[in-house]
């Protein structure tokens, strides 16, 4: 009773304090005690590296003694300034991940040159060639009235709005996952050079792996502080002591399973191809831009706009034709990816069989010119693929994962270490970056009401905030992932219908864009 009741008066305690106490302590008592921490979190990719930032430029959390543990040397990631050669690795940051980005101050370190934003998105059914096309404009349309419009031909209200003439056009941004951590290791850079003095603390612990993960012992009297509820993380460098453990750690989470956290799912029996490519028309940073998504029963692909004529494909496929892809020549490749926006599915199949030893580029220069656009939903204007990026090519399974919460008693979850999503609908860093920012922010609250910051009191919210939103957004990706896998039958009439009437409903798109750009 003794020593929970003095543990309570120290954690009351502020954090310079609280840590000279603990010292002291051990000084008195010549014990190797773990290092203290009010926040340690494993996992040094975007988004902990954006949690850590969040909570170092908040006048409220500024004070805490963070400990940021990666097993990578965040020193290398830096951005080249070649501008002829892109990284396979790049997000669709959403408008909302920006303003994020924008308030924690990593956002202005990007190398902007290198960051592309598009303004409209078109998707087409590769079996029905239905097709939608989204902008900022739809994005902005999300009343009855604007549906009602859009249903009325030459409605003077519909012609009104001018595309592209909102104060942000943009859709999202493309943005090199390289790029986005060097802005944020950038950004806590000049924050710690700014606090410098102060009793301020962040450890970066890279090049550091995590030997385990244990509950503290009981102390052995009364002088030590409790430990044995909190987490303790032995690494290379020492045993840390966490207050709040935060798992950034990825889809196979060590924090997930140190906490005993189920995270049901399943795999798609697909692998997502990347790669970098270079098609036929040089554009500047300025000029409006287009991304394009076909969807094919074996997976959607997707070209998105990089700087110049750079483009970034991802394809989900097969295991099947990932491996097929990847052994194709640079010539052969670029033939398979521009038939995958141009040809029936069925000749994509044949093109990309195990059994098949056609050549790709021979099959192409036939079947395309056998093949209308009319007939595939191809959208005017659309660039053919000239070149692939050497090295750029790779693929990775997909699957599904979601925790059944993203807390527990000390422990919280963010990004991938809670939820893995299919790429279709490029969510997977906008969730986890969403994570990070509500983990921040009921930090934040719970500071400046004093509570533990390890407690449920104060972690509650961020599941509250967090998990049945996240949780919608995987169940309308993992469901279109499902029904855009049929390749024939009433699904495929109904499905066409359903995108045929969506086009149509402006303020039923604007709400279905505004949600996946995290404003709904």
């Amino acid at each position: 009773m003794a020593s929970t009741a003095l543990l309570r008066r120290v954690l009351a305690l502020p954090p310079p304090l609280r840590r000279s106490v603990y010292s002291s302590a051990n000084s008195h008592n010549g014990a190797r005690e773990p290092d203290i921490y009010d926040v340690v979190c494993i996992g040094g990719g975007p988004v902990g590296l954006s949690f850590v930032s969040a909570l170092r430029s908040h006048p409220s959390t500024r004070l805490l003694r963070v400990a940021l543990i990666d097993s990578q040397d965040l020193s290398t990631s830096r951005t080249t300034d070649d501008t002829e050669t892109y990284s396979n690795r790049c997000s669709s940051l959403t408008p909302a991940s920006l303003r994020f980005l924008n308030q924690i101050g990593a956002w202005e370190k990007v190398k902007r040159d290198r960051a592309q934003p598009y303004h409209a998105m078109d998707v087409w059914d590769g079996v029905s060639g239905s097709k939608i096309h989204f902008d900022s404009v739809d994005q902005q349309q999300t009343g009855l009235l604007d549906a009602v419009a859009e249903m009325i031909p030459g409605s003077r209200f519909q012609a009104s709005r001018r595309k592209y003439e909102m104060e942000d056009a943009v859709v999202a941004t493309m943005c090199e996952n390289s790029n986005t951590t060097s802005a944020l290791l950038q950004r806590l850079h000049d924050l710690s050079a700014e606090q410098l003095g102060t009793q301020s603390e962040l450890k970066m612990l890279d090049k550091t792996r995590v030997d385990s993960i244990d509950l503290g012992s009981e102390p052995k009297d009364e002088m030590l502080l409790d430990l044995s509820q909190w987490a303790i993380v032995s690494t290379s460098h020492g045993q840390l002591a966490a207050r709040l453990l935060v798992g950034a750690d990825g889809a196979n989470s060590p924090v997930r399973r140190f906490a005993d956290i189920p995270s049901p799912g399943w795999d798609y029996n697909q692998h997502g191809v990347v790669a970098t490519l270079h098609v036929d028309r040089q554009l500047t940073v300025e000029d409006l831009r287009t991304a394009y998504q076909r969807f094919l029963p074996t997976g959607p692909v997707a070209l998105l706009p990089l700087p110049g004529n750079k483009a970034s494909l991802v394809w989900s496929t097969t295991p099947q034709h990932a491996a097929k892809l990847k052994t194709l020549s640079s010539t052969d490749f670029i033939a398979a990816i521009n038939a995958a926006f141009r040809l029936m599915p069925v000749d994509i199949g044949y093109m990309l069989s195990s059994t098949s030893s056609t050549n790709p580029t021979d099959e192409l220069a036939w079947r395309g010119t056998a093949t209308p656009a009319s007939s595939t939903g191809l959208p005017r204007n659309f660039p053919r693929v000239e070149a692939v990026q050497e090295g750029s090519i790779a693929s990775f399974p997909l699957r599904m994962r979601h925790a059944s919460t993203y807390t527990g008693h000390r422990i919280a979850l963010i990004g991938d270490a809670a939820h893995t999503i299919h790429p279709l609908a490029g969510q997977g860093l906008n969730l986890g970056l969403a994570d990070a920012q509500s983990l921040a922010h009921q930090i934040a609250y719970g500071v400046d009401h004093g509570m533990d910051v390890g407690s449920c009191w104060t972690l509650d919210g961020y599941n509250n905030d967090r998990w049945a939103k996240n949780n919608a957004v995987i169940g309308v990706v993992d469901k279109l992932s499902k029904i855009y896998g049929v390749s024939s039958g009433p699904v495929v009439w109904g499905r066409s219908v359903g995108v045929e009437v969506l086009e149509r409903l402006g303020g039923l798109k604007g709400w279905v864009m505004g949600a996946a750009a995290g404003m709904k």
